[in-house]
């Protein structure tokens, strides 16, 4: 396995401190804090773009139906993993793990409680090998039926926009009619601070992460069927009943199914 770097910031660590969790070092709060300095706004976003994916899963399972999930580009583990929420709604679920990163497979242990009735697995496998993803998940999901495919603040790391439409393409090749797409990530044009923010992060030696126009999300999308409202700042997606009026950020997303 990868040696863990602490010597420079790393996304993940940084997306949990700003989450409020411990898996990090210093210098992931001091490049978090110095992004917060510039934009405070980040830690409404991580956070807005946990609860998104949270809404998303439950509309999933109660709404759609769905009880199978490929969650690519994990993460660390936090509050209310894909696996939490499926699972707390529809017992039988079953959820496969994809991420390449060392720091996330040391702590991938996290995601693999399971009910008795469902099923969890892990996978290292790198976003940028979408037919061995596929193969890997066929081992715990049984890929004739309907499957979401979650790609949660990753894409963003795809430095090519082209390449990271051939990725989610040839993700959803491998997935039956009845599917489900969800994504979301930061977009530009909301904010000059955020993108300067962002800006000044990748210049860190971190693993680079880019903004992208609204547009090119929602292009993500082609070829499926939106589920309302479309692709939308995500607190804007679906809130839910008797919360406080939800407010825009810079994080884009929406849910469409495979036709």
């Amino acid at each position: 396995m990868t040696e863990i770097d602490t010597s420079v910031p790393h996304s993940a660590r940084i997306w949990n401190y700003w989450l409020g969790g411990k898996d990090n070092y210093p210098v992931d709060e001091a490049a978090g804090d110095a992004y917060t300095a510039v934009f405070p706004g980040i830690v409404t976003i991580a956070r807005g773009s946990r609860a998104f994916l949270g809404r998303s899963i439950r509309y999933l399972v109660r709404e759609a139906g769905v009880r199978q999930f490929l969650d690519v580009g994990t993460g660390l583990p936090t509050v209310d993993n894909t696996h939490e929420v499926a699972q707390g709604a529809a017992p039988e679920s079953r959820i496969v793990y994809v991420d390449n990163d060392p720091l996330v497979l040391a702590h991938a242990r996290a995601l693999l409680t399971s009910t008795p009735e469902g099923a969890t697995a892990y996978e290292a496998i790198s976003l940028f090998e979408p037919e061995q993803i596929l193969r890997a998940a066929a081992k715990t999901l049984d890929l004739t039926q309907p499957t979401a495919l979650i790609l949660s603040g990753i894409l963003g790391h795809v430095a090519d926009y082209d390449g990271a439409r051939a990725i989610v393409h040839s993700l959803l090749e491998g997935l039956p009619s009845g599917s489900y797409l969800c994504v979301n990530d930061g977009s530009r044009g909301t904010d000059p601070a955020y993108e300067q923010a962002q800006d000044a992060y990748n210049e860190t030696g971190a693993v680079p992460y880019f903004l992208r126009p609204v547009d090119q999300i929602a292009a993500f999308f082609d070829g499926l069927e939106l589920v309302e409202p479309g692709v939308v700042s995500v607190p804007l997606w679906r809130p839910e009943p008797g919360t406080d009026e939800p407010q825009p950020i810079g994080q884009h997303g929406g849910l469409g199914r495979k036709p």
